[in-house]
């Protein structure tokens, strides 16, 4: 079985047709199970086929930068622009069609699940504006999701401005796996005159420390690969550890590529502070307790192993480091130890 986030308002306006597990508290978001994302449904396969979908897989195809979030939310704009509806009450509905489907094509995806939300709160707060002007509503969010995509480059620009201040001369800098993001404050770092070399972890099985590694060299940043298992080995002759997310939850941990929270773990204990670069729009109405409660996501890449026959592989994608293995979080919004995401999020979703 896999795990979907669903939110505490969608279990009083939907047919649930699976068990729910109580989640901790209001504010929260529950699980509902699914089918396991390594055989592909029917439902899976049939969402593919949706304009909206069709949509969302042609923004992640036409740049490779794109945050999955954003080419959600510019998915759902498509909606918005096709949409017949005559009130924002009808459109709203549709809205949450294409959320759903956008879900059910990738539904362990937890910053997709967190795109629709994040855009579908905006569409609650417009309604207030229909009872003035239909039409204005209507080209406020669109120009609202149209406006994303930009934000998202926006937001790295501001990120990396906040993180590279971090970043000191002569400083070694230790990176798991590879992030867009954190990627742009070391860039920064170099723009703005600063020398640093990098330690990267090989980032198995899909080696995306070998991509991150690539991307520095060509900076001219002094690199050196090391296994995942070294990573404690290599921690003492470490500064800081520079991490991205794929989403940041409610009690400020964030959910990242596997091996993100042994990494933090060794570096919190050995005294190096955990930096996160992390854009808002990943901040997540999430609340795991622990690696459980994350949405099963399997990897489909090789091991490249002679395994032998009947030997079960366990190869999760990510895991959930707590709040209080990371230093501080570089954001879009400024920079935040993790005991304040919370009233981030307030801010996000009222």
């Amino acid at each position: 079985m896999t795990f979907e986030p669903i939110s505490y308002s969608e279990i009083a306006s939907q047919e649930m047709d699976s068990e729910i597990i109580n989640g901790p508290g209001p504010g929260t978001l529950l699980w509902k199970a699914r089918r396991s994302s390594s055989t592909r449904s029917s439902e899976q396969m049939n969402c593919e086929a949706s304009p909206v979908v069709q949509k969302f897989l042609e923004a992640l195809e036409s740049d490779k930068d794109m945050a999955v979030a954003v080419a959600a939310i510019k998915a759902l704009t498509f909606t918005i622009q096709t949409s017949k509806a005559s009130t924002m009450m009808e459109l709203e509905k549709e809205l949450k069609w294409s959320s759903e489907a956008l879900r059910q094509c990738k539904p362990t995806s937890i910053c997709l699940a967190a795109g629709c939300e994040l855009f579908m709160r905006y569409v609650t707060r417009t309604r207030a504006l229909e009872a003035t002007n239909m039409q204005r509503s209507w080209q406020h969010l669109i120009d609202r999701g149209n406006m994303f995509a930009t934000i998202s480059l926006q937001s790295r620009e501001k990120i990396a401005e906040l993180g590279q201040k971090f970043v000191r001369e002569g400083s070694v800098v230790l990176l798991h796996g590879y992030s867009r993001v954190a990627l742009c404050v070391l860039r920064a770092a170099v723009a703005a005159g600063t020398h640093f070399s990098a330690l990267v972890t090989e980032g198995r099985p899909d080696r995306t420390g070998t991509k991150m590694a690539e991307a520095l060299l060509a900076l001219g940043v002094p690199c050196t690969l090391v296994l995942d298992s070294a990573a404690a080995y290599a921690m003492e002759g470490v500064d800081m550890l520079l991490l991205g997310a794929e989403v940041v939850v409610e009690n400020g941990g964030v959910v990242n590529k596997l091996g993100t929270f042994q990494v933090a773990t060794v570096a919190r204990a050995m005294g190096k502070p955990v930096y996160v670069a992390v854009e808002s729009y990943k901040f997540a109405r999430l609340y795991p307790l622990n690696q459980m409660d994350l949405p099963r996501e399997e990897s489909t890449e090789d091991l490249g192993l002679n395994l032998p026959d009947g030997l079960k592989v366990d190869n999760p994608t990510r895991d959930y480091t707590p709040p209080d293995r990371i230093t501080l979080l570089f954001t879009d919004l400024g920079v935040f130890t993790p005991s304040a995401v919370s009233d981030e999020l307030i801010q996000l979703y009222l």
